[in-house]
């Protein structure tokens, strides 16, 4: 018993020893908040300039920066930023309505349903693949499908795409940015399906459900934290990108009405968008220099876009994480 209560203490005593001589541990912690406090320093530099070059527009006009439209001076009182909001918004439900279903639905079939074989692993590896394309061959291929080829491989038929998207139109940008997020909407969903305890599915069929029904009462409500999360960080890329919109033909000039939301006709009409506006002011400031600042209060407006979606994939994540216990 003596030599047992020796030897842990020993023991005990050779950790705090080594705990002590740590250097490299101490070191380590020091250059990652290192890295955290200049990641934090720089953002918050990059915010403040934002803000403050965007102030004019933010404060003395906002509910008129945001129903004002495109406009060639920068002192013109009917400029803003609504043509671009629409545009953007309506990518944001082409995004959740085509990419979340369908993504989380290929995630199930793959995590629950497809067999470990050569021709799934495959399929696994290109998703993967797919999540790392540049945006802008996205782009070359939203050009390619829904703007101006009637046909592929000189006799598959395309045109019906184009007579349904209209061509360069919202429709079209809404499609491919659902496209370009779907890869990562599927890589998310599975990661949170696999984190699923096994415990719980054994449990489920131990009462008697189906697989159906041990995905609908089990996997889904467990995952969904996860999955939401990733979906809606998803949709903040989509609503961020640009390139892919330059390509499929969004303007930064001659669109002088405010569409509506609610008016779904003007989805086939042309179109711009907030990140579209945010470059053309800026390469407009050589003219004009009114315009650096009406582009900062664009990234301000696009940047509450997307912090308000990382909210709301927070607080729905904190409202199932609860509910799941």
């Amino acid at each position: 018993m003596t030599s047992t209560i020796g030897g842990s203490a020993r023991r005990g005593l050779e950790a705090l020893e080594r705990k002590q001589r740590d250097t490299s541990g101490v070191v380590f912690r020091s250059l990652i908040s290192l890295c955290l406090l200049i990641s934090l320093l720089l953002i918050g530099v990059l915010i403040y300039t934002v803000v403050d070059d965007g102030w004019f527009h933010l404060t003395t006009r906002p509910i008129d920066f945001l129903n004002g439209t495109l406009r060639s001076r920068s002192i013109d009182e009917q400029l803003g930023v609504h043509q671009g909001l629409y545009g953007s918004l309506w990518i944001g439900i082409f995004v959740a309505v085509i990419a979340f279903p369908t993504g989380i639905a290929a995630a199930l079939y793959l995590e629950e349903y497809a067999h470990k074989s050569r021709l799934n692993s495959m399929i696994e590896l290109a998703i993967r693949n797919l999540a790392g394309v540049p945006s802008v061959v996205y782009g070359l291929l939203g050009l390619f499908l829904f703007v101006e080829r009637n046909e592929i491989l000189g006799f598959l038929p395309l045109g019906w795409l184009v007579t349904i998207t209209g061509g360069p139109t919202v429709a079209s940008a809404g499609l491919i940015m659902a496209i370009l997020v779907l890869p990562i909407v599927i890589i998310t969903a599975q990661e949170a399906i696999r984190s699923v305890p096994q415990g719980l599915k054994e449990g489920a069929y131990g009462v008697g459900a189906t697989k159906s029904e041990m995905i609908r009462s089990q996997v889904l409500p467990y995952a969904a934290p996860g999955i939401l999360t990733g979906s809606l960080l998803a949709m903040s890329r989509a609503i961020g990108e640009a390139a892919p919109l330059i390509l499929i033909g969004a303007i930064s000039g001659g669109l002088t009405n405010n569409p509506s939301l609610a008016d779904p006709t003007q989805l086939r009409e042309r179109f711009t968008a907030l990140p579209i506006q945010i470059v053309t002011w800026v390469g407009q400031r050589g003219r004009d220099e009114g315009f650096f600042g009406a582009a900062a209060g664009a990234i301000v407006v696009l940047l509450c876009l997307v912090l308000a979606m990382n909210m709301a994939a927070i607080l729905l994540r904190n409202h199932f994480e609860k509910k799941r216990g």
